[in-house]
């Protein structure tokens, strides 16, 4: 079997920069990287653990069913379909999904238009959106509580190697081609998210003062 350990690393050193953020609160969140492509293989963080901590037992090999390929007394993380869906769909590398209050915030806020459209932003060129008038839009879709069901509900979604959707009140997910590259587009849609509720909170302030 193919050796992951720098797939390993690289994806610990994610976790490391996204825990120092604060973004898996409650042991909350989830990460995976591929390993393989054919058959499809990638790490993805194991259940119910602190991500601050930095432990051997962080990771786990699965298949592309999420199911772990070696004995372990691990589980995986329980949006691991989401993850699974990504990869087979698409020859993404990474794959990310965190929740933190804004991505929420937005979510419902946008909620019943099922996108949000990001634009006039200059964190933009990170989704190589280079163009005055460009936009990105990023689709919103219901939290179902049954995983396969909210996994089904994202695949239509997953049309190009690199992608971001929200889950209603629950989260976001984002992938890239690579480890970099996902964090990347992660770190620039929170912070757009972050930007447009600012935005909204001060232009309300202002009608109203």
């Amino acid at each position: 079997m193919k050796s992951y350990q720098p797939e390993w690393e690289e994806l610990a050193d994610i976790k490391r920069e996204l825990a120092e953020r604060d973004w898996f609160m409650g042991t909350s969140g989830n990460l995976a990287i591929r390993v393989g492509a054919s058959p499809v293989t990638f790490l993805v963080t194991a259940s119910g653990k602190d991500k601050r901590k930095h432990t051997k037992d962080d990771f786990l090999l699965v298949n592309a069913h999420g199911e772990a390929v070696e004995e372990t007394h691990l589980r995986p993380s329980a949006e691991t379909l989401l993850h699974s869906h990504i990869f087979k769909e698409s020859a993404a590398g990474c794959s990310l999904h965190v929740h933190t209050v804004a991505n929420n915030v937005i979510s419902e806020l946008y909620g019943d238009e099922g996108v949000i459209t990001l634009k006039n932003q200059e964190l933009l060129k990170a989704w190589d959106k280079w163009g005055e008038h460009d936009s990105l839009p990023i689709p919103i879709i219901h939290n179902h509580a049954h995983i396969p069901t909210l996994a089904d509900t994202l695949r239509p979604f997953i049309n190009q190697d690199t992608g971001a959707v929200l889950i209603r009140n629950h989260g976001i997910t984002v992938w890239g081609r690579t480890g970099f590259e996902a964090k990347k587009l992660l770190e620039a849609c929170e912070f757009m998210f972050q930007y447009q509720l600012t935005l909204l909170s001060l232009t309300k302030t202002k009608i109203h003062s």
